[in-house]
């Protein structure tokens, strides 16, 4: 008689697990220490144009792990468990980790190119101004390039753009209480990010091109995966 082993899925498997306790601690460490200390922990470690003195490219990886409310990072570690723990669960953790890891920093970079474009004429007005005022701006958390980029919903629009990718007929409910399959969630809310994000509407904050740019990077990277390893995917 052969052996039956029962596989069951793992609610909090370790890269998630682990995931959202650093991303905890690191947002308990923002709301102690606030804006209190001279080197706050956005300007070292939050995403900022290439133009601000605060730019480091490890910040590329940083900002994923800081959040800027309570509300960000309780949605945005809820998505990460719903839809990551599938993932980690299907692809094991080393695979999972460099997916995200990877879908956070390709989120980071469409958003740079976007900023880029949109901090070219600040630059301009900024180089003609006399020195003294150039010096008296270029640290000011009110020049625009400062202004700093945080959160991991880059990464988890990745996750969420996989999800839709690899388990299109499971069903998502949309408010807890609307249920819609979960291709069908990922494009309209795929669509909708790319609405908003062509739209730039005043006072809108969200980075939208960095969602659409880690959903985009996570599908790139789930036709490479299909193509090179058809095992590892539906």
């Amino acid at each position: 008689m052969s052996n039956f082993q029962y596989y069951r899925p793992n609610r909090f498997p370790p890269v998630i697990k682990n995931l959202l306790i650093i991303n905890a601690l690191v947002f308990v460490a923002q709301v102690t220490f606030g804006s209190s200390q001279p080197y706050r922990i956005e300007n070292l470690f939050a995403l900022h144009d290439i133009h601000s003195v605060y730019f480091q490219p490890y910040q590329l990886i940083t900002y994923m792990f800081l959040h800027g409310s309570f509300e960000h990072i309780l949605f945005n570690m809820l998505a990460l468990w719903m839809f990551g723990s599938m993932l980690e669960n299907q692809w094991g953790a080393k695979r999972f980790l460099q997916f995200y890891l990877i879908t956070g920093v390709g989120a980071g970079l469409l958003h740079l190119g976007v900023l880029y474009l949109e901090m070219k004429p600040v630059m301009e007005v900024f180089r003609q101004l006399p020195g003294s005022e150039q010096l008296e701006l270029i640290r000011s958390a009110d020049f625009k390039v400062n202004v700093p980029t945080v959160g991991a919903s880059g990464a988890i629009f990745g996750c969420l753009a996989a999800f839709g990718y690899l388990f299109p007929n499971s069903l998502i409910y949309v408010y807890f209480m609307i249920p819609m399959k979960a291709k069908w969630f990922v494009i309209l809310y795929g669509a909708l990010e790319l609405w908003l994000a062509i739209r730039n509407s005043a006072g809108d904050a969200v980075a939208h091109f960095a969602h659409l740019g880690g959903a985009i990077t996570g599908i790139i990277i789930i036709l490479i995966w299909n193509k090179t390893n058809r095992r590892t995917l539906y």
